[in-house]
């Protein structure tokens, strides 16, 4: 009887104490903090996952708690009310599990186009109506933050995450993400701006150091993220893998506190990437509020390094204070009921139109397209083996995918039955030779191994020739993390493919056929040494689950093209400014690649280049303020993209207001067909380092053959700074700065002539200084 007394006396003085203690939402989160303790606080620090600290885990996150396949959730602490928040990716669409032990139910998520596709609809309305779409699955389904959006430069075609991320232009790729992050965090939802920052290259992500200046880190590789934490606020940003001049990014407390909370005043949480840095202690204190998925040596280590003093408690309350807020935010600690039912069929309606306005029309001869007859013959693997988007944390696990033969189909195109038939039997073959390994556990992360690439024999092309009105070839690329692209077969078409192409139009041509080739990718690929045997060009990307249906869209003309290039066109590889200072060459990748950085790190005698360090010698010369600084040659340059109309531009003017240049041009619909058109403000410098840089841009509304509209554009007159290492500051100097109206970087339709009168300076911190010599090109 004593021992039953006591146990209820135990429960009692328990559910007292909870009661007693301050609860998260009612009491202050001072209050709370006071009443934690130390190891309440550093549970808070470190995510729920608590794996044993191998660091040998996938780095794609993944946990059955409270909801089934995303991503992780942080560490409740029931006593004080504070609830797990839950997190997942990702930049294309909510990646969680669809199907669960014990339910009927599906968790199906629209899969969106991907990154680079949005970037190329220079549209940030329709960016943000993506958003809220996404924002929606995120609340419904239960999930409190999602991973997205991913924001790094296009510094290199190669780059394998770049399908994930926007542009080459920072402008362009901070406010298409802050358009993002808006719809999103429209919905009491919250969002990730990742990798902060200089995350690109995967090959050695986890340690690679990128060697870089100060300048060329603040105007191109942080100002995207700049732009967008000061436009949409974020709640969370996410470190990158790599370092930067030496040091871990989740590590730096100059680019976590200095820059991103003294010179941005970004209130939110920072968190890891997934296994993300080393030193535990130092992360907490750089300002990296929260470590994911979570290690148990991570707790240990903050924990010891606080008992001895080298970690201030100090310094984890600010980051406990960070997290909190965070959580007072979330749908979970406000009590949402989520209904797992999103509106995914109006999410399919608007992914379908999303995707066509992203699409890019490279040529156009002739007016091949809009196609004029339905009788078609398709050839290429991927028009039967359709990639809606990447793999990895970027991908979607969606209910349904619309291949291109589907879409044609629903559009009223006739697929030649004899040409259908050869691929249909060819892939069969193939994907019974391919099936993965089931005892791989890496498989169900990485692109599946497609079908080779054929070419029909002569006699059968002849014969479609005959039968058929225009041929069209799809020339596809996965998407992934993990790995770089490489240069044969990938950024170059291989022998078979070039082959193809030659092949069909010979054929096509000698029939007076059209031939059409879309190009169904995540990435730049060389264009220049087949294009001139095409009569035409649709650049498709990776369009998401409607994606057949919306190039039969523009195919059929249903829909105008009206995408313009978010990053430029080479003529060859080697032309790109960072060619020989990315891993291009290097050997496939290993087990390590797929890992975050390691527990401990073995020094080599001799650290490899663009493998353990990276410089960015090209420093702000990236894509067109590379070619049009020094007069190269491209195949298609940056914001180009036609139409199947025309547009002229007029009655440019410019006036001061206060700090702002305000900017106007008429554009007029000259052509027969009703269409969009994006108008690109350039901006040359007096001091002419550069030839020219975006600095706005706006897309107009649709406008019927011969209807005008007057675009609006306002630049702040700091928005011209360039950043001087030596001054340690943003200066804008004095002088005459020459505004361009553009259809594409090359194609300048009027240029206004403005004067600043004296030089503008705004300070400041020098911080992220590179810890050699770095030699750089210079005009």
């Amino acid at each position: 009887m004593r021992k039953i007394i006591f146990t209820a006396m135990a429960i009692g003085i328990m559910i007292s104490g909870y009661a007693q203690a301050p609860q998260l939402g009612k009491a202050s989160v001072d209050e709370v903090i006071k009443a934690m303790t130390l190891e309440e606080k550093v549970d808070l620090l470190v995510g729920a996952e608590r794996r044993e600290g191998d660091f040998m885990n996938p780095v794609i996150g993944e946990t059955m708690s409270l909801v089934q396949g995303a991503a992780g959730t942080t560490q409740p602490i029931p006593r004080l009310g504070i609830p797990a928040v839950v997190m997942a990716d990702g930049p294309a669409g909510l990646r969680i599990a669809p199907i669960r032990e014990g339910t009927a139910e599906t968790f199906y998520c629209t899969a969106f186009p991907v990154a680079t596709l949005l970037a190329a609809s220079w549209n940030p309305v329709l960016v943000e109506n993506v958003g809220n779409a996404i924002g929606n699955e995120v609340l419904e389904y239960g999930v409190d933050i999602l991973l997205a959006p991913a924001l790094n430069i296009h510094r290199n075609p190669l780059c394998g995450r770049n399908f994930e991320y926007y542009s080459e232009d920072p402008l362009l790729a901070g406010k298409t993400a802050a358009a993002f992050v808006r719809g999103v965090q429209s919905k009491g939802v919250g969002t990730s701006l990742k990798h902060f920052a200089a995350n690109n290259q995967e090959t050695n992500r986890g340690s690679n150091d990128v060697r870089i200046t100060q300048r060329a880190l603040r105007e191109i590789y942080l100002k995207g993220f700049e732009i967008a934490i000061r436009e949409a606020k974020p709640w969370t940003v996410m470190t990158s893998y790599n370092k930067i001049n030496g040091v871990y990014t989740s590590e730096s407390r100059e680019l976590l506190t200095t820059i991103l909370r003294d010179e941005w005043e970004f209130e939110g949480t920072v968190m890891t990437d997934w296994n993300g840095g080393i030193d535990a202690p130092a992360q907490i204190y750089a300002g990296n509020d929260l470590l994911m998925p979570g290690i148990i040596a991570q707790r240990d280590n903050i924990l010891q390094a606080v008992k001895t003093g080298k970690l201030s408690e100090k310094d984890v309350d600010t980051d406990v204070r960070r997290i909190l807020n965070m959580i007072l935010k979330s749908p979970r600690f406000k009590g949402y009921q989520f209904s797992n039912k999103p509106d995914l069929k109006a999410h399919a309606d608007l992914t379908r139109a999303s995707a066509t306005e992203g699409m890019i029309l490279l040529k156009n001869n002739q007016n091949a397209l809009p196609l004029k007859d339905k009788n078609i013959a398709v050839f290429g693997i991927t028009s039967y083996e359709f990639i809606a988007g990447g793999t990895g944390s970027g991908d979607v696990n969606e209910a349904y995918t619309i291949s291109l033969g589907e879409g044609l189909k629903n559009a009223g195109f006739t697929n030649n039955k004899r040409v259908q038939e050869i691929y249909d039997k060819h892939i069969a073959a193939e994907d019974e030779k391919n099936k993965p390994d089931p005892s791989n556990p890496w498989a169900m992360y990485m692109p599946r191994i497609r079908p080779a690439e054929f070419i029909p024999a002569v006699a059968s092309l002849n014969q479609a020739a005959a039968e058929s009105n225009t041929a069209l070839i799809t020339i596809g690329r996965t998407s992934g993390e993990f790995s770089d692209r490489k240069l044969p077969d990938d950024f170059n078409l291989s022998t078979v493919e070039q082959e193809l192409i030659t092949n069909v139009s010979k054929a096509f041509h000698a029939a007076g056929k059209k031939v059409v080739v879309i190009l169904n990718i995540g990435g730049v690929i060389e264009t220049a040494s087949w294009k001139e045997q095409t009569d035409a060009i649709l650049l498709a990307w990776q369009p998401g689950q409607e994606g057949g249906n919306s190039i039969a869209d523009i195919l059929s003309g249903k829909v105008n093209p009206s995408g313009k290039l978010p990053m430029t066109f080479p003529v060859n590889y080697m032309d790109i400014a960072s060619s020989a200072n990315f891993p291009y060459d290097a050997p496939p990748p290993g087990l390590s690649s797929f890992m975050s950085a390691q527990p401990t790190e073995v020094e080599k005698k001799e650290p490899e280049r663009n493998i353990d360090y990276t410089l960015y010698e090209e420093d702000v010369y990236i894509g067109y303020r590379y070619f049009d600084t020094f007069g190269k040659e491209v195949s298609y340059p940056f914001g180009y993209g036609l139409s199947y109309s025309a547009f002229d531009y007029s009655q440019a003017k410019v006036k001061k207001n206060g700090a702002n240049y305000v900017v106007s041009v008429v554009v007029k619909n000259t052509g027969k067909t009703a269409g969009k058109e994006v108008v690109q403000l350039y901006v040359s410098a007096p001091d002419a380092h550069i030839a020219k840089e975006l600095r706005a841009y706006a897309k107009t509304n649709v406008l019927q053959p011969g209807e005008s509209e007057e675009i609006t554009l306002s630049i702040n007159t700091a928005d011209l700074a360039s950043f001087d290492a030596v001054a340690n500051a943003w200066i804008v100097a004095a002088g005459d700065y020459l505004f361009h109206f553009a259809a594409s970087s090359a194609d300048i339709k009027s240029t206004l002539k403005i004067k600043v009168a004296q030089k503008l300076l705004t300070e400041a911190h020098d911080v992220l200084k590179p810890q050699g010599k770095i030699v750089v090109l210079g005009k």
